[in-house]
């Protein structure tokens, strides 16, 4: 595997945020200061040392999404199918950015996971009560992702990345799971009362009267 300085970049950041929301405070700063020096087969040996890039069963290895994916890397989670799951991004650009993961690793986004990411986005519009909601197509390590990025009243998309505190991702990543569930419980109730037969009664139905 050979990362481009993009990636690597990217990839910096995400281990710094995990340093920043669960190393002691003394260890952090040094923690960071190592990670920010390394080259990029300095970076690519401590990610496979430290299982950020999981070896398959076939040898190969897995790069971080896949291994997002086969939850051997925790992510937040929010909503999921047979094709793709979407995290909340750990360094948002704003609250509710998300990824949408492919749950294969390819190089080419099906309809079906557009679909996927177009359900999450009508969601999120909802939930987080934004104006609008940005698509991003994206790549690391060959594996294809889109971005989903919340754009709030006076904001744009040219804000910067940001670590997100722990215990602020799992309070949304609940929030989150916990509305699309009531959405779905709903539109469920909905469906089966549509169904349920209707009552007869002399106010709904006309009936001859009868003749002594």
């Amino acid at each position: 595997m050979t990362l481009m300085q993009n990636q690597t970049e990217q990839i910096k950041q995400q281990i710094i945020s995990q340093i920043e929301s669960t190393f002691p405070e003394d260890k952090k700063s040094s923690a960071i200061e190592q990670i920010e020096a390394m080259n990029d087969e300095e970076l690519e040996n401590f990610l496979a040392q430290n299982n950020l890039i999981k070896t398959s069963e076939d040898g190969k290895q897995q790069c971080i999404f896949c291994s997002i994916v086969s939850e051997k890397i925790p992510g937040y989670k929010i909503y999921e199918n047979e094709s793709a799951v979407a995290v909340l991004e750990i360094n948002p650009i704003s609250i509710g950015h998300s990824l949408i993961i492919p749950k294969e690793h390819i190089q080419e986004i099906s309809q079906e996971i557009r679909n996927f990411a177009k359900e999450l986005l009508i969601n999120l519009k909802e939930i987080l009560s934004v104006k609008e909601i940005n698509i991003e197509e994206s790549e690391m390590f060959n594996h294809k992702i889109l971005k989903l990025i919340p754009i709030y009243e006076d904001k744009t998309l040219s804000g910067k990345s940001q670590p997100a505190p722990k215990n602020i991702l799992e309070d949304l990543q609940t929030e989150i799971l916990a509305k699309i569930e009531s959405k779905k419980q709903k539109a469920i109730h909905e469906k089966e009362e549509q169904k349920k037969p209707e009552i007869i009664t002399d106010k709904n139905t006309w009936l001859p009267k009868r003749i002594p």
